[in-house]
């Protein structure tokens, strides 16, 4: 990779950063903040549920639409405002309900995602690749951690109204940092999109489509494992400190996980995340004290670290390079949209028979989709 492109690379890390730390200053106290508003689990579920369904489909529409343009900055920058201005919307929002616009937006704005993806992958070779998408998940959960610490000094002096505007400043600079220093890439002319269909994809991306959609339908929001340590017994004050332990987690362990990925192969970090995840949900359901629940968060950090930068890696090496942001986005809207009824699922499973309910489901699902996955027959990295 070429020095121009190791700076493209960084600006995007470093937009990253702070868009992450907007976000992740809210996110910590977002489930807590919905239920004083007087929504149960299943709103919850269904606000999270939205929001992933929200994610996929927006990176889909921005996938196909910047491989038929051939443009990619526009989503990144827009994106990144969209999500400034959805933290002012929370802001001023008074229950639940007007809750659900500002959601729409802030979720929507990751018209940024599969665009920026392909920037990425186009910049990267097949040696440092997994690398390079380490260091942007690295970034992102680096910029996670130090929101929570702004969260756990100021959100209980500020207040919801005033730390939610705050918390829009930083996204506002990514546009800034975006506009400013990174030039749209030029094209390939001779790689001329003309649309696409399944038949587009290789049988091996679609099999691994299918097999994550189901992962996806038992990955429910981070919401649930917040709100069982508040109810297990955890103080309100000690939440967003579990919400940095398995963001911190996944922040040391994203470049490690992506350039393992570049050695051993994307399909085998896959299932090493899979397989944190078996055991977040063990651990929920039998090892119920309080180290048990912070193990599981550091087991879950550990899962969000391996799983991201291998997902996006294997994708891009499965599909022509013409269609890299059109496959990044379908298969970000297919595992999103199964993550809608997950968390929807999953409220409704917590307050019909308990908080174990949709921790053995997802168990159940999970050890389906990692039999799926060994069966996956990948090239070699």
């Amino acid at each position: 990779m070429d020095k121009d492109s190791k700076s493209k690379v960084k600006i995007f890390g470093i937009a990253s950063f702070l868009n992450d730390m907007g976000s992740d200053m809210i996110y910590p106290v977002w489930p807590l903040f919905v239920r004083s508003l007087g929504a149960n689990m299943s709103v919850l579920g269904f606000l999270d549920g939205l929001g992933d369904a929200l994610v996929s489909i927006s990176q889909a529409i921005s996938g196909y639409i910047s491989d038929r343009i051939q443009k990619r900055k526009i989503f990144v920058w827009l994106g990144y405002l969209m999500g400034g201005l959805s933290r002012i919307g929370y802001a001023i929002s008074k229950n639940w309900v007007p809750l659900i616009p500002f959601r729409i937006l802030d979720r929507a704005g990751k018209i940024r995602g599969a665009p920026r993806d392909a920037i990425i992958a186009d910049l990267s070779t097949d040696q440092d690749r997994g690398g390079n998408f380490g260091f942007l998940r690295m970034m992102d959960n680096l910029g996670a951690v130090v929101g929570i610490l702004l969260c756990i000094l100021l959100v209980n002096f500020l207040g919801f109204k005033k730390f939610f505007l705050l918390a829009s400043i930083p996204s506002l600079i990514s546009v800034i940092l975006i506009l400013i220093f990174v030039k749209e890439q030029k094209r390939d002319s001779t790689k001329i999109f003309k649309g696409i269909s399944l038949k587009s994809f290789t049988p091996q991306f679609r099999y691994f489509l299918i097999l994550s959609s189901i992962f996806s339908l038992g990955a429910f929001s981070y919401s649930f494992l917040l709100v069982f340590a508040k109810e297990f017994g955890f103080q309100i004050s000690f939440i967003p400190v579990l919400y940095l332990i398995f963001t911190a987690i996944a922040s040391l362990f994203s470049i490690p996980f992506g350039k393992l990925s570049d050695k051993i192969g994307r399909k085998k970090v896959l299932e090493i995340s899979f397989f944190f995840w078996i055991l977040v949900c063990l651990t929920f359901l039998f090892f119920k004290n309080y180290f048990g629940i912070i193990l599981a968060f550091i087991f879950y950090g550990l899962h969000k670290g391996a799983i991201e930068p291998s997902q996006r890696a294997l994708v891009s090496e499965l599909v022509p390079q013409e269609i890299r942001a059109s496959a990044l986005g379908g298969y970000q809207m297919a595992i999103g949209l199964f993550s809608l009824p997950a968390s929807i699922l999953a409220g409704i499973l917590w307050d019909k028979f308990g908080s174990f309910a949709p921790f053995s489901f997802s168990l159940f699902v999970t050890i389906l989709a990692l039999f799926l996955l060994f069966r996956l027959e990948v090239k070699k990295q």
